[in-house]
């Protein structure tokens, strides 16, 4: 099912994430992504701990990004998270971030895998959350 789906999310970059260039170093981009993640599924009513304590994990089995422009100490990042898809036992993301004036610093694409804690095998995406994002679906055609 594609869905059309964006939260906004704010971070400020912190002086221990910038390198000796003064650039928000690339590997912290990875956690604002998360931060995105979780606060937009968090915005649905899903938080990643309810999830968990049911049962299901969601690790990241796919990570692309595109670095456009830096960002540095101070910025204000706003993180536009698109939950894009879920597909059999994936979810998809789409990200933009964004400076403090408005300048697209970096894309970025994530799918993560609904797995069973114990298990470890994948597994449906829960009911719940079907149910909540289904308002949200694209008529494919």
């Amino acid at each position: 099912m594609k869905i059309n789906y964006t939260n906004k999310h704010y971070v400020r970059v912190r002086y221990s994430e910038t390198d000796k260039m003064g650039y928000c170093y690339y590997g912290n981009y990875a956690s604002f992504l998360e931060v995105g993640r979780v606060e937009s599924l968090r915005s649905l009513g899903i938080s990643y701990k309810s999830l968990e304590d049911n049962g299901i994990m969601l690790p990241v089995s796919e990570f692309q990004i595109k670095y456009i422009l830096p960002a540095y100490y101070d910025d204000m990042l706003l993180i536009e998270t698109k939950i894009s898809a879920i597909k059999g036992v994936r979810i998809y993301f789409d990200y933009s971030i964004y400076n403090d004036n408005q300048k697209l610093l970096a894309s970025a694409m994530t799918s993560l895998v609904f797995i069973d804690a114990i298990s470890k095998k994948p597994v449906a995406p829960p009911k719940e959350l079907l149910s909540i994002i289904q308002s949200y679906a694209i008529q494919e055609q």
